[in-house]
């Protein structure tokens, strides 16, 4: 017995040493000479949806790994992450748990997380922010009208490692790491562009119906056009269980040449878009762009830094699987025919997501080959 009792203790040490081994890539993992692209908040689905972007050579980067950061106060489970990193397959996948908690009087500043950032900076070439639940408005210095925060300490984390990426109205002294690597690659979808906004000084309508188009009831939003809705309210009042809880609506392209001599989208083309948000931007942020928009312009859908040129995000969800093959068959009202992501967005839409992917690896190719 005593035999036995040995064997489980080693087994459980082996079993929490690999653990933390599995969550400290910097130190355990990183090998000279390879191209690593950075994961914030890199759960389950959201490195399985870089897994699938890959796998059908969507997203063109076929020698890189990919580290998935993340702080060790955030809401989420990051054990599951941890096994299923663990499967052969998955092998250029890694992740980096990064300690110590912060709060909204040092994100905007160095902090002890400063010198973490600049390692997994210096060696990686992008990084990816998902998207996620709403930002706390503290963080850009507004009271909490309409916002439900669940995870604070991921905004935190992410918001002070956008900041110390591209530097912000809330500190001008503080030199941001791309002066050092301007073509570094940095994006995001949904959250990721909010995110970004606000890491750079910028600020959130913090309910698109009740303060762009004045609606605050259920029945008043629906009334609103279907372009004017950036996620389903169909399923607050049907329990219709083929309702899917996103919207799919087109988005005007501006002035701006991202999209049309960057991404090639095709002139005039108003794609679709998969959308599932109720926040947006408010005012911009220090050296951002507006790339596109809604198409009544109220909401603000890309933008692009001025001064950084891979530096790019968007308001919808450019990366969700279904959108490239034909997935389970849903409605957006109780009255409509179910129907596939893949079916809704059509040929002419999902050619350019296509584009748009085609252009974020363009992105991280030229942040590979910038002088070192």
């Amino acid at each position: 017995m005593k035999n036995f009792g040995r064997i489980v203790l080693s087994l459980v040490f082996v079993f929490l040493m690999g653990t933390g081994f599995a969550q400290n890539f910097l130190e355990t993992g990183l090998k000279p000479g390879k191209t690593y692209i950075l994961l914030a908040h890199p759960t389950v689905e959201n490195i399985q949806t870089i897994r699938f972007l890959l796998d059908k050579d969507i997203l063109q980067v076929p020698d890189a790994e990919f580290i998935g950061v993340y702080s060790e106060a955030e809401n989420y489970d990051f054990s599951k992450s941890v096994s299923l990193i663990g499967k052969p397959e998955m092998s250029r996948f890694h992740l980096q748990k990064i300690s110590g908690k912060e709060d909204t009087a040092h994100i905007y500043h160095q902090n002890d997380w400063t010198g973490m950032f600049k390692n997994l900076f210096d060696h990686s070439v992008g990084i990816f922010f998902f998207g996620g639940p709403d930002i706390q408005p503290e963080a850009y210095l507004q009271k909490n009208l309409y916002s439900e925060v669940t995870d604070p300490n991921r905004h935190l984390f992410e918001l002070s490692f956008l900041f110390q990426l591209l530097g912000g109205l809330q500190n001008e002294q503080f030199v941001p790491f791309l002066k050092e690597k301007p073509n570094y690659f940095v994006t995001g979808f949904c959250l990721g562009l909010q995110s970004m906004n606000v890491a750079t000084g910028g600020s959130l309508t913090q309910d698109i119906p009740a303060q762009i188009y004045k609606k605050n009831t259920v029945d008043d939003i629906l009334k609103l056009k279907k372009i004017q809705l950036h996620r389903n309210y169909w399923p607050e009042v049907s329990k219709d269980s083929l309702l899917m809880g996103i919207n799919f609506h087109p988005i005007l392209f501006t002035a701006h040449p991202f999209f049309l001599e960057r991404v090639k989208a095709d002139k005039g083309l108003n794609p679709l878009v998969l959308s599932s948000h109720h926040q947006s931007i408010y005012a911009l942020g220090k050296d951002l762009i507006v790339t596109a928009t809604s198409m009544d312009g109220e909401v603000i859908e890309g933008i692009q830094h001025r001064l950084f040129p891979n530096v790019f995000a968007v308001q919808f969800h450019p990366e969700v699987p279904e959108l490239y093959w034909e997935g389970k068959k849903l409605k957006y009202s109780p009255q409509d025919t179910p129907k596939s992501y893949y079916e809704i967005i059509g040929d002419q839409s999902r050619e350019f997501h296509l584009k748009y992917w085609q252009n974020i690896s363009k992105a991280i190719k030229a942040s590979i080959k910038a002088p070192k």
